[in-house]
């Protein structure tokens, strides 16, 4: 597809914010054709300047984040953030055609991270990856070990298995009842027993139990009661509001999420997919819907497994504890692999503590800038009492006023819970 007079506008616009720039890079590993990369800098410039890598794939770097680098800068931080191949800014080659397919891929990605390095005559960064990130974060370590100065590993990305591990996660809370999500001393609804009983009132466990997740990791485990709750007494609305959300917040959004060319890495090269083992609230069926069968799974770009153990710089791994996406048990085993790595838990944080927890992210950075990473260790409660983005705080009052107004209202049609998936 090539580019339209809108986008160009709009392109050439966030061209031309500060601190932003191109950088010429290859379109695939063999070949002479090259195209614009585009990354932002920010901040008073230091040594060690921190790149912070989002999720994704798919995720924009530029437009998203603004308002995070504002902040950053203002704590003192010199960071930089690059738009990924494929997506956004960097979207395009030179006769302004979409990036073809043999450009996307994990290696080229992190190569890319080590030329915005030399572009900018930085020699050592703190690299900073969250979700999906933290797979490419790792992979500079892998390929540009040389140029890790120290490392955040938000909510880790560790292998294709790791859906074996989302799977364990949702299902230990949603359904075998082996996860205790209240936390110590709290007491905990049986969550699995009211599961098991929408099942078998005709409720369908098909999906990833997206919805439950995103409640349970925003409001917690009382917040998700209480949606269980309206369901056994088939007040659907909310729940099927809350899956209508999802589906548009996964739309695309040209610069500032478009995972349509970059999602054949998320399946071919990291098992996003996974294969559906036909068990109840697989996420492997839901994911399965959005993918492109012409991507299946191939093979890891690395050996993370092998390779950590011989990471040798500060490396900080956050896990929240509300995580049902890249749980809590992946962000073990990262610190379990990295010598001297210190896991930082936040006990009531979800998925990526950059995006749902800004402040105690710029505290994390700002320990790992001064060489504090061990420190961290023994602040998670006090980094998970900060606050929550504003984002996210809106949405838990949201989704708990529209759960206690649609505890007041008649149920339209009783027990019609068949026609809404826990998805």
């Amino acid at each position: 597809m090539t580019m339209s007079a809108k986008r160009r506008r709009a392109h050439d616009k966030l061209a031309a914010l500060p601190g932003v720039r191109p950088v010429r890079r290859p379109v695939a590993r063999t070949g002479d054709a090259a195209f614009d990369l585009y990354y932002v800098r920010v901040g008073r410039k230091t040594a060690h300047p921190v790149v912070v890598i989002p999720g994704g794939p798919g995720l924009a770097s530029v437009a998203p984040y603004r308002a995070f680098r504002r902040h950053a800068a203002a704590a003192g931080c010199d960071v930089i953030m690059i738009e990924h191949r494929g997506v956004g800014l960097s979207r395009h080659d030179d006769d302004g055609a979409d990036l073809p397919p043999e450009a996307i891929t994990v290696k080229q990605v992190v190569d890319d991270v080590a030329a915005v390095l030399d572009d900018a005559g930085v020699a050592t960064a703190h690299i900073y990856g969250s979700s999906y990130g933290s797979y490419i974060a790792a992979g500079v370590g892998v390929r540009h070990p040389g140029r890790v100065a120290g490392m955040v590993l938000d909510s880790p990305v560790l292998s294709a298995g790791d859906i074996d591990e989302m799977r364990t996660a949702i299902r230990g809370l949603l359904w075998d009842g082996t996860e205790e999500p209240g936390g110590a001393g709290e007491p905990s609804p049986d969550l699995a027993l009211k599961v098991r009983t929408l099942a078998e009132e005709g409720m369908k466990l098909d999906g990833s139990a997206q919805v439950a997740s995103m409640v349970y990791e925003y409001g917690g485990v009382h917040l998700l009661d209480r949606q269980l709750d309206l369901l056994l007494r088939g007040r659907t609305l909310l729940w099927a509001g809350l899956s209508t959300l999802l589906r548009i917040t996964q739309r695309k959004t040209p610069y500032r999420h478009e995972d349509d060319l970059v999602a054949r890495i998320a399946f071919r090269e990291l098992n996003f997919a996974g294969e559906p083992d036909g068990l109840p609230l697989d996420p492997s069926v839901v994911m399965r819907e959005i993918h492109d069968p012409e991507q299946e799974f191939e093979r890891e770009p690395f050996d993370l497994v092998a390779a950590m153990p011989e990471f040798d710089w500060p490396t900080a791994v956050l896990s929240g504890g509300r995580d049902l996406t890249t749980p809590p048990a992946v962000a073990r085993q990262v610190a379990d692999l990295i010598p001297h790595a210190t896991l930082v838990t936040l006990p009531t944080a979800g998925h990526s503590v950059l995006d749902t927890r800004e402040r105690a992210a710029l505290e994390v950075i700002g320990a790992l800038r001064i060489g504090a990473v061990g420190t961290l260790a023994e602040r998670g409660v006090e980094l998970d009492r900060l606050p929550v983005n504003p984002i996210v705080r809106a949405a838990i009052t949201v989704i708990a006023a529209a759960a206690a107004l649609e505890s007041t209202l008649p149920a339209a049609v009783p027990r019609i819970v068949s026609r809404i998936r826990v998805s």
